[in-house]
């Protein structure tokens, strides 16, 4: 959830200079791009958030969806936008694994982008179809053991954050679970729910609504610790997997060498959309939390993250 006082000392961390550009910005309209579908966390983030920064700058944000491999289509178009501020990425967590498991790709998530604020998160949940015999994780991991591979997870791409979260359970549970890729989170929660496939490590925006009406069964979140959206759950570690935590965040880049006096004014103006009641209402409503910053800190986090997904990769023989 959102620390007000972190958000508060965001805003006053980041100082707006007074060059002529950053005074000026913006003058048309600031084109988000997203690498996931309509109504995705990604897609959710970037529309409620950037409204509310075109209020507070006087200039309209344009949310473009731009899909494929894992969101790298999207990233390698804002990396050769012009560093202008005029074009924002949604970064995720899946950035980290794709550039861990292609070192060919034609961007650097790190050097090609200038961090401006890491805005949400959501938790991530581990679901089954009810037909599956497992009422906790302890039972699905008896499961699987007994019936290696036989079990089939689906996820939203090979690369994606829901595929590295299985692979991080079946290396930490010891298990052989078969995944099965999708083209996006929705497509899997159809299969899901017509027990064409057993389970899924869903965004919890995605899943919740199928949870309370009993079409399917939560057994545990992916954070260090328990989401006050379902405080009912146990995360991961509590139900006897150790060291396991897995996030959906994103947040907004910029390309870098944006002038720096940009970066601050998109980073003030994020911040400040955060803070207020309408946007906490709108993310709360789709199960995502708030978490705001600066630069610095969203950098350091990111770096961080290429780190710990790195191993996950390098564990899973991921890397092509």
């Amino acid at each position: 959830m959102v620390v007000t006082s972190r958000i508060a000392a965001a805003l006053a961390a980041v100082v707006i200079a007074t060059a002529a550009p950053a005074q000026e910005f913006p003058t048309q309209p600031v084109h988000i791009i997203s690498g996931f579908a309509p109504g995705s966390t990604a897609d959710i983030t970037a529309r409620v958030i950037g409204a509310k920064m075109g209020q507070i700058l006087g200039q309209q944000f344009v949310t473009e969806n731009r899909t494929g491999a894992s969101s790298s289509i999207a990233a390698a178009s804002v990396a050769r936008a012009p560093k202008d501020g005029y074009m924002l990425y949604v970064a995720n967590a899946a950035n980290m694994v794709n550039a861990a498991m292609n070192p060919n790709l034609t961007f650097d998530i790190i050097k090609d982008f200038a961090p401006i604020a890491l805005l949400t998160s959501t938790p991530t949940v581990l679901v089954v179809n009810p037909q599956v015999a497992a009422k906790s994780v302890k039972d699905l991991i008896a499961l699987a053991k007994d019936k290696p591979d036989a079990i089939t997870f689906g996820s939203s791409g090979v690369g994606s954050s829901t595929h590295l979260a299985l692979e991080l359970f079946k290396s930490t549970a010891g298990v052989k679970i078969t995944h099965v890729p999708y083209a996006g989170s929705p497509q899997v929660m159809t299969d899901l729910l017509a027990g064409r496939i057993d389970g899924f490590f869903s965004p919890a925006s995605t899943a919740m609504e199928h949870v309370r009406a009993g079409k399917l069964t939560a057994l545990a979140v992916t954070d260090a610790t328990r989401s006050a959206f379902m405080p009912e759950l146990p995360t991961m570690i509590e139900a006897g997997v150790p060291n396991f935590e897995s996030v959906l965040w994103f947040g907004f880049l910029a390309p870098a060498d944006t002038p720096r006096p940009i970066v601050d004014k998109l980073a003030r103006a994020a911040n400040e959309a955060l803070q207020s009641d309408d946007v906490a209402k709108a993310l709360q409503a789709q199960v995502v939390a708030r978490i705001g910053g600066t630069p610095e800190e969203f950098a350091r986090y990111m770096e961080a993250e290429m780190k710990r997904w790195g191993a996950v990769v390098a564990s899973a023989g991921l890397r092509k």
